[in-house]
């Protein structure tokens, strides 16, 4: 029985993949360990977005590489660990990996899982016929107690992306959209409640294309399906074309409890020529009236967003516009990127490519403002009552989320008044928020 050690970089689609990696890996007899000290197999599910993804892939990739024989004559025989990589970046840099990291023993790119599964199986072999026993009923001898370690689940809905934003290399790494057929989707869904589950995340590059390739059915259709599971859970969508955005999904959000009340819509940018030089599509004027839309048909509702500052060509004054554009909408949560020169796409070809001194410069004042927007949102919030969802418990404290809290993106809630309360991972609690601070909350439980 061999041990493998698995860790994923990137975004939450690339954890999806490993997840299903790792239910591949563990029907076949294969032991999952928490330490690459413990593992025999070492195995990266990496990322190639921008560079510092990609630099943090090479480095975590090096890093195993150290951990990866036990001795020099191990590492000469092959007897020693094998690395395995796989993912966007190998999809991507796959013949200068090979050329210039050697340590990799196999790479693959992206949807490969279950070559990964089979090459996995061909080491056992090469050691011991014996040494893999496949599990008859993975879902029995793997079932998540009523109390999971985890309180979320990600659900990819599509694969790849069929829009032409100049600075993304993403359908050049997964290709064209392609809806996921939603019989597996609902399959998907149905087992992470029965384990346990009480947030469901749909992601892919663009859920608002979901159905696009399918015959009358589309995310609304889907959603409506999914609430329709007997069960105490909530769903939350990453993330959305802001053109794509339908009154239709609107609607339904507002209509339906277990909808979380939450919207993640990358927009890049505000003003009207970087966002044709970027390749999106919609205008400013067209943004404010759909997030004045979304604000007024879906009450209370947090808005999330991604810009990219420095820009080819952003002037000072287009990034001040986007400054007051951020301080008109006061998002309840923003992630900025620093443009970054991406090999094989149409915006590394454009003149004015700006100096890393002003894109750090731009992204840190955009940071600065947000925090201050968000400490004044959350200030708004002390004294009022919500349903949290419990993500850790400790002795005397626990860290929750609101439904505006998307897990590993937003802040948390800190619930300090535990000593006698009976809650795990997991737990729907009512709580009062007492405190705010930048983008977190503290609050404590509601007494009956």
């Amino acid at each position: 029985m061999l041990n493998i050690y698995l860790t994923t970089l990137g975004c939450p689609k690339n954890q999806v993949d490993s997840e299903n990696l790792k239910k591949g890996l563990l029907s076949e007899g294969f032991i999952l360990t928490e330490s690459p000290d413990d593992a025999d197999i070492l195995i990266v599910n990496t990322c190639g977005f921008i560079r510092d993804a990609k630099e943090e892939s090479i480095e975590e990739i090096l890093s195993l590489a150290k951990n990866k024989a036990i001795s020099l004559s191990d590492y000469r025989s092959g007897n020693g660990k094998k690395l395995l990589v796989f993912g966007c970046l190998a999809q991507r840099y796959e013949h200068e990996l090979k050329s210039e990291m050697p340590e990799i023993d196999a790479m693959w790119g992206v949807a490969r899982e279950n070559d990964i599964v089979e090459y996995c199986k061909s080491l056992c072999r090469d050691k011991s016929p014996d040494m893999v026993e496949k599990s008859e009923d993975f879902t029995r001898d793997n079932k998540i107690s009523s109390h999971p370690s985890s309180s979320f689940a990600y659900i990819k809905i599509a694969e790849g992306c069929d829009k032409r934003c100049t600075f993304c290399v993403i359908p050049a790494i997964r290709g064209r959209f392609k809806s996921i057929p939603p019989e597996i989707i609902i399959k998907e869904a149905k087992a992470h409640i029965i384990q346990g589950i009480k947030e469901l995340i749909l992601v892919a590059q663009d859920i608002t294309s979901y159905g696009n390739d399918l015959s009358g059915y589309n995310l609304v259709s889907l959603l409506n399906d999914i609430t329709e599971i007997d069960g105490d859970f909530i769903v939350r969508l990453l993330y959305l074309y802001p053109t794509s955005i339908s009154d239709e999904l609107l609607e339904f959000i507002a209509s339906n409890k277990k909808v979380a009340k939450y919207l993640d819509i990358p927009l890049q940018h505000s003003e009207d020529r970087i966002l044709r030089l970027m390749g999106r599509r919609g205008t400013k004027k067209e943004y404010i009236k759909l997030l004045r839309n979304i604000r007024r048909k879906v009450p209370d509702i947090a808005l999330r967003t991604t810009f990219i500052v420095g820009f080819p060509s952003e002037t000072e004054e287009e990034f001040l516009s986007l400054l007051d554009f951020i301080e008109e909408i006061r998002f309840e949560s923003l992630g900025v990127f620093k443009y970054s020169k991406e090999d094989g796409t149409a915006a590394e070809k454009l003149k004015g490519q700006l100096p890393e001194k002003i894109k750090k410069r731009r992204y840190d004042e955009i940071m600065k403002r947000q925090a201050l927007i968000s400490l004044h949102i959350n200030k708004d919030m002390i004294g009022r009552r919500f349903s949290a969802i419990i993500d850790n418990v400790d002795i005397n404290f626990a860290i929750a989320r609101l439904y505006r809290h998307a897990p590993e993106i937003d802040g948390v809630v800190i619930i300090k008044n535990l000593e006698d309360a009976d809650i795990a991972t997991g737990d729907f609690i009512d709580i009062e928020i007492t405190e705010a601070y930048d983008y977190d909350l503290a609050g404590v439980k509601r007494r009956e």
